[in-house]
């Protein structure tokens, strides 16, 4: 029995990067492979007609060939749209044109650009075309699918650059000086349960691991909020998974966490610690709850804690995301985060050939959301704001 789908999804597969004649010869060596009923089935799974396929069949049959470049015998077929419709190219180009998507005026204003909506607009237009058609114009034309690329980082601060030269400087002297550095930040919310998580793994061939259809939020199980600390020095990972609100407390707790179990004992005779982290989120620098925590873990523990905010924007030098988020989630690619222990031993599974070491740790606490700081409170907190962008880098001590 012959397979119509394969033939068809053969057929879709190659399509699009063959012209006229190769579209021919490949259904006709197609429906010859099947033999008896091949070029009817071919015929059913391609849409193509019958008189097509069996062209192609007796050019396989007889080894007939046209000469480079030519898809017909000299004189045969119809001219080209392109040709014979002189302003087809042009209407296609503006339609396709950035700025035609948001154009109020334009017929594709917020709709996707896919070949068949732009042959149904080029046919309101009084183009005769087809989608097949659009797509080989669009390809010779230069355009080609695209996806998103993330580069953009909006508007830029005109100390951005300042910035990072006063991160850089703060966190290499602090780092000569046997001081800790840390970076600080919350990796996205995760799914607990059956969910598909993106990624594939090596498995038994033809066994799959099952997940869920819909993201739908399992009401038991939740989800989860990483926050993770970077060790600058040491290339090492602490990661609290929390299971409440990803608040500026939540943040704090990760950090005394941290130091807790592993920063005291690496740095014993430590004085200082510095932190970067991003402007926004739990850590975000106009957050009132953020400074008076640290000023909590300040007094606990005795350092002086200095703290330099990455500008709008650029969350993606935060060293975090590249020395250990990134791990992370190479790690568990294609892994179902099934239950919260779960999403913990894959965290602190995860290592680097250059020595990453990760530990990872759940936390059942609950954080309120919405706690209001107020003036008195602030001020209590013993804070110094540098000489350069005072609302990015400060120092918090212990004691007021």
């Amino acid at each position: 029995m012959i397979d119509e789908c394969a033939i068809g999804d053969r057929y879709r597969a190659l399509a699009g990067e063959l012209d006229e004649r190769r579209r021919r010869l490949w259904a006709g060596a197609e429906a010859l492979s099947h033999g008896r009923g091949g070029q009817a089935a071919v015929v059913r799974a391609t849409g193509m007609s019958a008189t097509t396929v069996a062209k192609g069949m007796r050019e396989i049959e007889s080894g007939e060939t046209l000469g480079a470049g030519r898809v017909r015998r000299a004189g045969g077929g119809r001219r080209a749209l392109s040709e014979t419709d002189p302003t087809l190219v042009a209407d296609l180009e503006a339609l396709v044109a950035d700025e035609a998507r948001g154009d109020p005026e334009s017929p594709l204003r917020w709709t996707a650009k896919s070949v068949r909506t732009l042959a149904a607009v080029l046919r309101e237009q009084g183009h005769p075309v087809s989608h097949e058609t659009v797509a080989k114009l669009l390809r010779r034309s230069g355009y080609s699918l695209q996806s998103n690329r993330k580069t953009k980082e909006g508007a830029s601060h005109p100390d951005r650059d300042a910035q990072f030269g006063h991160i850089n400087a703060t966190a290499a002297a602090a780092i000569n000086a046997g001081e800790p550095v840390i970076s600080v930040d919350t990796k996205k919310k995760e799914l607990v349960g059956d969910f598909k998580n993106g990624g594939r793994q090596w498995r038994p061939k033809g066994d799959p691991t099952l997940v869920r259809t819909k993201d739908f939020k399992d009401e038991e199980l939740g989800k989860v909020n990483p926050y993770g600390v970077y060790d600058i020095g040491s290339d090492e990972g602490w990661v609290s998974v929390g299971i409440d609100s990803d608040t500026a407390e939540f943040a704090v707790a990760a950090i005394a966490s941290w130091w807790a179990q592993l920063g005291k004992a690496r740095y014993p005779d430590a004085t200082t610690l510095t932190i970067t982290a991003d402007c926004g989120g739990s850590n975000g620098n106009r957050l009132r709850l953020w400074k008076v925590a640290l000023g909590r873990l300040a007094e606990k523990t005795g350092l002086q804690i200095s703290v330099c905010h990455f500008p709008p924007g650029t969350s993606k030098w935060n060293k975090i995301e590249h020395r250990l988020f990134s791990y992370i989630a190479r790690n568990w690619r294609g892994q179902p985060l099934v239950s919260r222990q779960a999403v913990v031993s894959l965290i602190a599974a995860t290592t680097s050939t250059a020595g990453l070491k990760v530990h990872a740790e759940l936390d059942e606490n609950d954080y309120e959301r919405g706690i209001k700081i107020s003036d008195a409170q602030l001020a209590a907190v013993n804070l110094a704001p540098d000489d350069f962008h005072g609302e990015w880098n400060y120092r918090i001590k212990p004691g007021t």
